[in-house]
């Protein structure tokens, strides 16, 4: 009977989890539907854009490894609670810069500071990690990432529509708000711990994104938000419906190395597209790669530790993507302002070919067990 209620006590953590990463991932999209356009507005080029990016990026990658330790000893109450008082910080400044009586651009660049404990995300991944079995990983990874798509769909909506209806500021006190709301509910029901007594990056087309859709695609804050819940709803898709099943078939290495040769042949559709049309062919390619890569990577990482270092695994595990975002948004901008945008399918094409071909001769063990 109470191995009953602890399995129902468990699920209903993970359930709560799931809700409190699509709450805040939808806050973070609502910032990157409006963020390109408050940026424009106070006078930043795609280069400087690209220097608040990065900015946002090296915050992220320091802070990733101290967070998951921080997880791992403090539990993830404190972690998830952490993650939303830095969020909800991130979302005033950011209030602030918009504002034009205050100094907007300096406003700007210091609500990237609060970025270095933003990171719900792999707290959530510990919270479910440390909950399930090694065999049900991969599966309950895969519905974690049905909140990324959560997210990407309602904050690119709201993002879109409430600055167009009201302007920017309303979306930052909206994501402001829900932030606050986060945090309350990781004190009240987070246990303080789960322990028992993004993935590869995304490339710089994907960092770059706001950027284009504006200038390449020439779309407005409401449109870019209707491609992001395309692309949502492609993510919820794979992660909840694809993903789980071929695990169940196929490899852990039979999986990795088919998302890597998938993410190849989407940069050579990238290097011929010219319209937004083109790239929404190119998007299930894309989102099946992106989410098999995170979903297959994370996996391994965790049943490569011990139950006490997951949180640690996560954290470092989640400051790939932060340091692709470093060096990535100045990167991308230069090259976007030099080359134009068939460069990123270019980039894609020729790195994913070689590790495709790396991955091709050394295998990746798909059958370590988690250490005990």
């Amino acid at each position: 009977m109470q191995g009953a209620r602890a399995a129902a006590g468990q699920a209903w953590v993970i359930r709560l989890a799931y809700v409190l990463t699509a709450l805040e991932l939808t806050t973070l999209f609502m910032q990157f539907s409006v963020l390109p356009y408050l940026s424009r507005r106070l006078g930043l080029d795609s280069v400087g854009f690209g220097y608040l990016q990065t900015t946002f990026g090296v915050l992220q990658l320091l802070g990733g490894p101290m967070f998951g330790r921080f997880a791992d000893k403090c539990g993830a109450r404190a972690a998830l609670s952490l993650s939303f008082l830095a969020a909800s910080a991130f979302y005033l400044l950011l209030a602030a810069a918009c504002v034009p009586a205050l100094p907007g651009i300096l406003l700007l660049f210091a609500s990237r500071l609060p970025a270095v404990f933003m990171h719900s995300m792999p707290a959530a991944q510990m919270v479910v990690t440390d909950l399930t079995a090694p065999s049900e990983r991969p599966e309950a990874l895969g519905r974690l990432g049905l909140c990324f798509g959560v997210g990407v769909i309602l904050g690119s909506l709201l993002g879109g529509t409430l600055s167009t209806a009201f302007g920017i500021l309303c979306p930052t006190i909206v994501a402001l708000v829900a932030n606050l709301l986060g945090v309350v509910l990781s004190l009240t029901y987070i246990p303080s711990t789960t322990k028992e007594a993004q993935g590869p990056p995304p490339g710089l087309f994907m960092i770059m994104f706001s950027i284009i859709s504006m200038d390449f695609f020439q779309l407005e804050a409401a449109q870019t938000g209707y491609l992001m819940s395309f692309f949502g709803v492609l993510q919820m898709v794979v992660q909840g419906l694809v993903i789980g099943r071929l695990s169940r078939y196929f490899s852990e290495d039979a999986l990795l190395r088919a998302s890597v040769l998938v993410f190849t042949m989407v940069g050579l559709g990238m290097v011929l597209m010219s319209s937004v049309f083109h790239y929404c062919l190119l998007m299930p390619g894309l989102v099946f790669s992106l989410c098999t890569l995170n979903v297959v990577t994370d996996s391994m990482l965790t049943k490569s530790v011990s139950a006490a270092d997951t949180g640690t695994m996560l954290g470092i595990s989640a400051s790939v993507q932060p340091l692709t975002r470093t060096v990535g948004p100045t990167l991308g901008g230069l090259l976007y302002r030099s080359f134009g945008v068939p460069v990123f399918g270019h980039v894609q094409l020729a790195v994913n070919a070689l590790i495709f071909l790396i991955l091709c001769r050394t295998p990746v063990s798909q059958n370590r067990d988690k250490a005990q």
